[in-house]
């Protein structure tokens, strides 16, 4: 469906339907069985709030399984402070059911909605509101589907039962900053942990983590628009500060408590946890350095761990989705890299070899592993840039499951596939089982008002993936050279430079401004190998921009570039490369627009920034040769910074700091201060006038005409 209205814009529309995102299926889950598949998706753009959805396989017919404003009695959602922070580290945007849990059998669904617990039987669709603590966190059902773990701001774990019989604490409250069952900070945001409890497989017991963060330093952000409102208190673990404290208790639902020991001095961070039936859980732990880190196996009656693997890794040891798991016969399926190759490893075989750059595992059943990968650097042009693929390894081998799949689940001889294509909007989820004909879960999401239609290339020496868009309609031979804006992310964990449609979108609508938009992937963005990622080891400044620059470089003998007017726009670390970029080559880029950049690397996390730069006691030079602080001076191309006031994960400071050394140089910048706005920018104004702006910037600053298309 679409909700167009008139003299609609595209930066309105991008904003309104949340990225396109609204209305489209998402968070899939098969029953045991295969007969059903469980997803959310709102009604569309006009209304937002996720509901949840049950699929009947054999038939096709979609049923609501559970409705908010249904369970809400037409009441607006509340959310708590602690929840909109969750959903911040998370970068959730939307609205009502924004993800459930399951128990083992699938039959019960848990969720929260204005911070109470709400379960669903998946079978008949009854849905109820059960007795607990408001508001809650992260409720989780048992596998037995008999009780419910769940947090709550005050830092208690409790558990109520599914009949309603009630509720009860299990851990907490000890003391302002300390914490049962919840993520810290770090876990969240660099670890991708977000959660902080596990039931043991038959339900009687709950792996939880106690998080102390009255070590970690506070920081105070302030809403200067409002200066009546006090300053929000958050507790910042900055580069070579203390961490939270973390420790894992077996906290029994007979009352007995039982602590899960390792040596937390040596290897302080928990990255992972699992527990499997018929299995001890596994412990992944790791030094604060992230060079070296252990698999350990626990005993649940004593609480004792013992080393099943040591890791080590000159630069860093990454961490990857969905490892460590079991496979269906108990042996480890983990992710390793090894000869220089990211490999997928079941027991001590690696079932996969340099001809594929192993993601991350999707799960682990009867019939193998399934996982994402992308080309590996073996056959790295085989496929075009930003290519990935669903897996499965299997006792035959291992198979493709989907060409330009995004991800899968499966169970029960049913798969959700999610694909994209670079020239078709949205992304598709179609259910596939054996014998039966696939079917396409319905999307609710706006149709964009512009088609993207990138061009994919290999840059220069080093083969540097790249996107490039021109203008629609562009004709090279009469329209002459265009301008160039580059418009990277350009570090780790973000590749741009994606085999889909709507990624590009917003780079496709700079395009029709006027410019040719050139998104590459350089050293240090995921999905090319180990080597690739690690080599901005100490030095991301500089071997960021020089990609940057090369991808351009090489580019221009292959379309229509004016080398002469080049700017350059990122947000995050794309950020901080926009600003790196007219610092330390503007000689080759005339104009930037820098949003949220990481100036002093100090003022970011501890997880990220170390292991890319290294404590900053130790390796101080590191920290120095990549600031944008000490290259304030050498500015001398129009520079727009742009910074949510409210943003708690790169804080605005970083921005302050970089403006003040400007000023202090006598050197002319542009500050754009958001605000009440975070690092993710949700609020529908802010993204459109944001792109609007950024565009007339960019013009002006490079003499060209304004008026937008």
């Amino acid at each position: 469906m679409t909700t167009e209205k008139p003299h609609d814009t595209f930066p309105r529309q991008y904003a309104r339907t949340q990225r396109f995102t609204a209305g489209a299926p998402r968070s899939f889950a098969v029953t045991p069985d295969g007969a059903r598949v469980l997803f959310l998706r709102s009604r569309g753009t006009g209304q937002p709030a996720n509901l949840l959805w049950s699929l009947d396989v054999a038939t096709g017919a979609e049923t609501v399984l559970a409705d908010p404003a249904v369970l809400l009695g037409g009441a607006a959602e509340e959310l708590s402070a602690a929840e909109r922070a969750r959903r911040e580290r998370s970068r959730e945007t939307s609205a009502g059911i924004v993800g459930y849990t399951l128990d083992a059998a699938a039959r019960t669904a848990v969720f929260v909605l204005s911070g109470r617990l709400f379960a669903v039987d998946t079978t008949s669709g009854a849905a109820r509101e059960l007795p607990a603590a408001t508001p809650l966190l992260d409720p989780r059902p048992s596998p037995d589907g008999t009780h419910v773990a769940y947090a709550t701001p005050a830092g208690e774990l409790r558990v109520t039962a599914v009949d309603g019989s009630g509720d009860r604490l299990l851990a907490g409250p000890e003391a302002d900053g300390v914490r049962w069952g919840q993520a810290e900070f770090v876990a969240q945001e660099e670890m991708a942990r977000d959660r902080g409890h596990w039931w043991a497989p038959d339900g009687g017991a709950v792996l939880a983590a106690r998080v102390d963060d009255r070590p970690v330093r506070r920081w105070w952000i302030a809403d200067p628009a409002n200066p009546d409102r006090p300053p929000v208190e958050v507790a910042y673990p900055a580069a070579g500060t203390p961490n939270a404290e973390v420790g894992l208790w077996l906290l029994g639902l007979d009352g007995t408590r039982t602590e899960i020991r390792w040596d937390r001095a040596a290897h302080p961070y928990l990255a992972r946890v699992h527990w499997a039936a018929g299995a001890p859980p596994l412990l992944q732990v790791q030094a604060r350095d992230q060079r070296e880190q252990l698999l350990l196996e626990a005993d649940p009656a004593t609480g004792a761990t013992r080393v099943l693997l040591t890791e080590h890794d000159p630069d860093w040891l990454e961490l990857f989705r969905g490892v460590p798991v079991r496979a269906a016969d108990g042996r480890l399926v983990r992710i390793a890299d090894r000869d220089g190759a990211r490999v997928l490893l079941v027991g001590e075989e690696a079932v996969t070899d340099a001809g594929l750059h192993v993601r991350a595992v999707l799960g682990a059943d009867r019939d193998g592993v399934l996982f994402t990968a992308s080309t590996g650097a073996a056959e790295f042009e085989r496929r075009p840039p930003g290519w990935l693929g669903v897996f499965a390894a299997g006792p035959d081998g291992v198979r493709e499951v989907g060409d330009g799949a995004l991800g899968a689940v499966r169970a029960g001889g049913t798969t959700v596939l999610t694909t994209a294509h670079p020239l078709r909007p949205g992304t598709t989820a179609t259910v596939l089982r054996d014998g039966a004909e696939p079917r396409v879960i319905a999307s609710y999401a706006d149709t964009p008002l512009l088609a993207a239609r990138p061009v994919f290339r290999f840059a220069g020496e080093r083969r540097i993936p790249c996107a490039v868009l021109l203008p629609t309609g562009y004709d090279p031979d009469t329209d002459g050279e265009l301008p160039v804006l580059m418009d990277p992310y350009g570090g780790p964990h973000g590749q741009r430079v994606v085999q889909a449609h709507n990624p590009h979108l917003v780079s496709q609508w700079f395009a029709d401004q006027g410019f040719a938009v050139i998104v590459a992937d350089g050293r240090g963005t995921p999905g090319h190998s180990p080597g690739w990622e690690k080599s901005i080891s100490r030095r991301t400044a500089e071997v960021s921009v020089q990609d940057q620059v090369d991808a351009l470089h090489a580019l221009a003998e292959q379309f229509p570039l004016d080398l002469g007017r080049v700017a350059i726009r990122g947000w995050s670390y794309g950020g901080y490369l926009a600003a790196a970029a007219v610092l330390r080559a503007p000689e080759v880029f005339h104009a930037a627009v820098a949003g949220a950049p990481v100036t002093e690397h100090e003022l970011y996390d501890t997880h990220y920034t170390e292991r890319y730069y290294g404590h900053p006691a130790v390796e101080p030079e590191a920290y120095r040769a990549n600031s944008l602080v000490e290259l304030a001076p050498s500015l001398r191309r129009p520079l727009m910074i742009v910074h949510g006031l409210a943003d708690d994960n790169v804080v605005v400071a970083h921005s302050l700091r970089l403006s003040t050394a400007l000023l202090a140089a006598g050197r002319p910048h542009t500050v754009l201060p958001l605000s009440g706005v975070t690092h993710m920018t949700p609020q529908e104004e802010v993204a459109e006038n944001l792109l609007l702006l950024q565009v007339r910037f960019l013009k002006e600053s490079l003499g060209l005409p304004s008026p937008l298309r």
